[in-house]
């Protein structure tokens, strides 16, 4: 069995992998990936494993995004931060869901189903839409505003006053239309979860940003873009290759 692992956390990624040549000692894993781009870089110069085990959010996006640009055939067993009720949610196509952290005996299970869909002559491909129509309507609720500190004060920013969220230095801020920059405990992963996907993008590794601060587009180089925001971040905003596609259909929706 030749297993390829798409996970962020180096901690978390050591442990499923441990657990993995526990609980099947003949697995072979082919790789350990952290980002949607080197996610499809893989799967677009290898040839297609046998199990993907992923987890939802990566370093600079959703993994969703890889399995839209590169179908794949073979199954796929999520993790993810979701509770239970929305895993139990999105039983779909044979693909199993893990709750973090990952428990070893939900694991055997999930490689048992694996086991089961490869011992039949039955193929599925992934249905990534309806996943993602389950994920979003399973009881997400979208934050409406942010506490933060002010000076010496505690203040609560409405999401809509908010242009974009950007990580320096292991530290998060959001900056304001008016242009306040204040810093937020969340990280980008964090807040990729709690905000409206209609509303914001994950650009990149250190940028998520409101459609209505994207004041001009260029192109870059190698199919890239790179975006002008207002208020003015002072740093080079570029959306990779395989992103730039998805920032396309994002603004156009």
């Amino acid at each position: 069995m030749k297993v390829v692992v798409f996970e962020d956390e180096k901690l978390a990624s050591e442990r499923l992998i441990e657990l993995i040549q526990e609980l099947r000692p003949n697995a072979e894993i082919l790789a350990s990936l952290k980002s949607v781009e080197a996610g499809l870089m893989w799967l677009q110069n290898n040839e297609e494993p046998d199990l993907i085990v992923s987890d939802i959010q990566l370093l600079d996006g959703s993994s969703f995004e890889i399995f839209n640009q590169q179908p794949i055939k073979c199954p796929v067993i999520f993790t993810t931060a979701y509770d239970e009720y929305a895993i139990k949610a999105f039983q779909v196509n044979s693909v199993d869901y893990l709750l973090k952290p990952i428990q070893k005996h939900k694991l055997e299970n999930a490689l048992q189903k694996y086991d089961e869909r490869t011992s039949s002559s039955s193929s599925q491909s992934l249905d990534i839409d309806k996943i993602r129509e389950v994920i979003q309507g399973s009881n997400v609720q979208y934050k409406s505003r942010f506490l933060v500190k002010y000076g010496q004060r505690i203040k609560a920013i409405p999401v809509e006053q908010i242009a974009y969220f950007y990580s320096q230095d292991k530290l998060t801020y959001l900056v304001t239309f008016e242009g306040k920059k204040l810093p937020l405990d969340q990280t980008l992963e964090e807040l990729e979860t709690v905000l409206s996907p209609d509303n914001y993008f994950r650009v990149n590794r250190k940028f998520i940003v409101h459609f209505d601060s994207v004041s001009d587009i260029h192109p870059y180089f190698k199919g890239r873009v790179k975006l002008d925001l207002q208020p003015e971040s002072g740093e080079d905003i570029v959306i990779s290759s395989d992103k730039t596609p998805l920032f396309k259909q994002w603004l156009d929706q």
